[in-house]
């Protein structure tokens, strides 16, 4: 039984197989989308009804291997006044450590709050750098990117401005991110949510090239039911507005070798079978370019 048909039919058969064997079967390593110098990741956001050590857990069933924490969401179950920050204590650090190494996960990425205050902004690089973090990606306060630029280059990070879509960001559009990048060196870029630029009316494919390779820090992958509508709710890669296929096809061709951050919001009670559709699609778009 090949990828594609094992996938079909455990997701007919109501996801009767284990989450572990079914990562096994779809991703011995992701060797299309490794091949493709992609590292397919998952945003803390699509694990948000659990705190983060959950949330490793059940990512890791699906088979991935890199996450990405989201800074306003809660840590542990038994902390639940400590959230995913800077703000932890030292002991829940080393113990998020050493959680995530036993699950053989990495944080190449943070969705990350800055305040504008450079003493916030440097304890919280310094704190995310400390388990291996590159990418920062945020929607800071336009005023503060001065400030952050050189730290982030202290620190050998890069800062992506995310996209959320319009009315609730400030960098919705792509020519708005650029202008932000204009005259800075490599550390400031994009992070491009293809779905939030559904939502905002943007044709994604375009709002990537108008990006270009040289301002794409970081990518994150959504699909949304509706072009246009400012409220549509998520949806399974691929099967929404978003043309996901062709926007994977777009950042082959630009020459992006990095993150591909799963963003998946719609969270219902088959949510692990739903990522394991996510994977699969990305992986197999890898196969088709490969």
């Amino acid at each position: 039984m090949n990828r594609r048909t094992f996938v079909a039919h455990t997701v007919a058969a109501g996801f009767s197989t284990s989450l572990a064997a079914v990562a096994d079967q779809i991703e011995p390593g992701l060797p299309h989308s490794t091949k493709l110098g992609w590292r397919i990741s998952v945003q803390h956001w699509t694990y948000r009804r659990v705190p983060l050590f959950e949330g490793l857990e059940m990512a890791a069933k699906v088979g991935l291997r890199c996450f990405e924490p989201r800074s306003i969401l809660t840590l542990d179950a038994a902390r639940p006044g400590v959230n995913a920050d800077e703000n932890m204590p030292e002991d829940a650090r080393k113990e998020l450590k050493a959680r995530a190494d036993d699950l053989g996960i990495a944080f190449p990425s943070v969705f990350a709050d800055f305040n504008g205050k450079p003493e916030q902004a440097r304890k919280m690089l310094e704190f995310w750098k400390s388990l291996g973090v590159s990418y920062v990606v945020s929607e800071p306060p336009p005023r503060s990117i001065d400030m952050l630029e050189p730290l982030v280059a202290e620190y050998g990070m890069q800062l992506a401005l995310h996209n959320h879509q319009r009315t609730k960001s400030e960098y919705w559009h792509p020519g708005i991110v650029l202008e932000h990048s204009q005259g800075r060196g490599k550390h400031i870029g994009a992070c491009c949510d293809v779905g939030q630029w559904t939502r905002s009316d943007l044709k994604p494919v375009e709002c990537l090239r108008t990006i270009g390779r040289d301002r794409m820090i970081s990518f994150h992958l959504k699909d949304v039911l509706t072009m246009g509508d400012l409220d549509c709710r998520n949806t399974v890669i691929g099967e929404g507005a978003a043309d996901c296929g062709n926007c994977l096809k777009e950042i082959h061709a630009l020459g992006y070798h990095a993150l591909v951050t799963i963003d998946f919001e719609h969270d219902t009670p088959r949510l692990q079978e739903d990522m394991v559709k996510n994977i699969a699609f990305v992986e197999e778009q890898a196969r088709s370019l490969t």
